[in-house]
């Protein structure tokens, strides 16, 4: 039945496959777990790869094997599985960090251990040195064979008898996981793992996977740790600042100019602060959720008298995320304070602007009307000042005509004439102002 499917395929009974159809379905066995074999030795150095790129990573691992070529496959150049001579190296480049996995067998050692096995890598110490990056975790994870029962017996050794947290790991409890979280003078930090004789190879490297992925992640979310506790001083300063700027907005008598301007400059310093962290913040709850997702994978079971893994990260792991979200809320919460203040500042001036631009029209309306009695005043005295020249105008007629044998009274004419006069310059101004009105109204 397979064969048939792949024939039909081959015939074309599918439409054709999207670009990212084969990157995108093979993700799932982009980095496949690791079988480790017990007893083993698993060092796992995590560096931060800023400024640092693939070619200088891959150039870095030419020095142990020869990679050939790269591939079309663009997955390639994000994961390498190195077969060497007595072990084998996994180098994964993720986002902002990239691992180097070495597994081994486990070195001969004597009950009590106090050599340090990172003499007995199957890689140099001088490359394992020169890593391309800055390190971030580094964790040395020995896997023993043993009974689970006496797993912090096995381990105390490896610890020099210090304080452990412990848990046994995975339902009926199929192995043992002890550790101090703490960093040995090397710069490594150590774990143990005991596991039952006859446990599989895929179940330890699931293991090893889980724990060494949760160290990883745990260190790229305290990454946001120190920047929060950065903004701590900016954020109480702006919180103050916008306090005090929204009791000055209620005072009539503050000039709003002023206060928008110190409004302004707050929210620059506030969303500079979101635009230059907020990755930061975004990537620590991102790695947080990985850490609380692996440490669920562990099912943990407590070992009377032994702090869990979960249990010892509780205490202070995730008080510094809770840390890292409230200063990434705060700053949101900020922002937001500040556009609606900076919104109700806006409205005041904008009320403020339509009474002054009422205020003004209303001066306007009183300057037209004013003008508008002054015009009707100059009007009437322009038809008394018209009418007293047309009158005196036909008074020079009258008085021509007499003088040109009329039998009339320039006087009298003149003055009989004046009514009539001052009628048909009112009648006339008035056709002008309506003939005026008229193109006004169409325009």
């Amino acid at each position: 039945m397979g064969s048939g499917i792949e024939t039909d395929h081959e015939a074309g009974v599918l439409p054709p496959d999207d670009p990212l159809r084969a990157q995108l379905h093979n993700e799932l066995h982009a980095r496949p777990t690791p079988q480790i074999r017990l007893p083993a030795l698993v060092v796992q150095v995590t560096v931060r790869h800023e400024g640092v790129g693939r070619e200088a990573e891959l150039e870095h691992l030419r020095r142990l094997a020869d990679l050939g070529e790269p591939g079309p496959d663009p997955l390639a150049n994000t994961y390498l599985w190195l077969r060497l001579s007595g072990g084998s190296l996994r180098w994964e480049r993720h986002t902002e960090f990239s691992t180097y996995t070495l597994v081994q067998a486990l070195p001969p050692f004597e009950a009590a251990p106090e050599t340090d096995l990172l003499g007995h890598l199957v890689v140099d110490a001088a490359w394992l040195r020169g890593l391309p990056g800055r390190t971030l975790s580094a964790v040395k994870l020995v896997m023993l064979e043993g009974p689970v029962e006496a797993a912090l017996e096995l381990a105390r050794p490896w610890f020099g008898g210090g304080p452990v947290v412990a848990s046994v790991m995975g339902r009926g409890g199929h192995s043992c996981v002890v550790t101090d979280f703490r960093l040995a003078p090397n710069g490594f930090e150590r774990m143990v793992v005991v596991a039952p004789p006859g446990t599989s190879e895929t179940r330890a490297g699931r293991i090893a996977a889980r724990l060494l992925t949760l160290e990883s992640y745990r260190m790229m979310a305290l990454l946001g740790f120190p920047v929060a506790r950065g903004l701590r001083a900016m954020l109480l300063e702006s919180e103050r600042a916008l306090a005090q700027i929204t009791a000055r907005i209620r005072d009539a008598n503050k000039a709003d100019a002023d206060l928008l301007d110190e409004l302004e400059a707050l929210a620059a310093r506030v969303e500079h602060a979101i635009a230059e962290h907020s990755y930061r913040f975004s990537a620590s709850a991102a790695y947080h959720a990985l850490v609380q997702a692996r440490l669920a994978e562990l099912r943990e079971t407590p070992i009377p008298g032994t702090q869990t893994l979960g249990e010892f990260l509780q205490r202070r792991f995730s008080p510094a995320m809770a840390t890292v979200e409230s200063t990434a809320g705060r700053l949101a919460a900020l922002s937001q304070r500040i556009e609606r203040a900076g919104a109700l500042l806006r409205t005041r001036v904008d009320i403020a602007l339509e009474t002054q631009n009422q205020e003004l029209l209303n001066k306007l309306r009183r300057g037209q009307e004013m003008q508008y009695q002054l015009q009707r005043t100059v009007e009437g005295l322009s038809i008394a000042a018209i009418s007293y020249y047309v009158v005196g105008l036909l008074y020079y007629l009258f008085k021509a005509g007499k003088e040109a044998g009329l039998s009339l009274s320039p006087e009298l004419a003149a003055g009989l004439a004046i009514p009539a006069v001052v009628l048909g310059v009112w009648w006339l101004t008035r056709q002008i102002h309506h003939r005026l009105l008229g193109r006004y109204q169409g325009d």
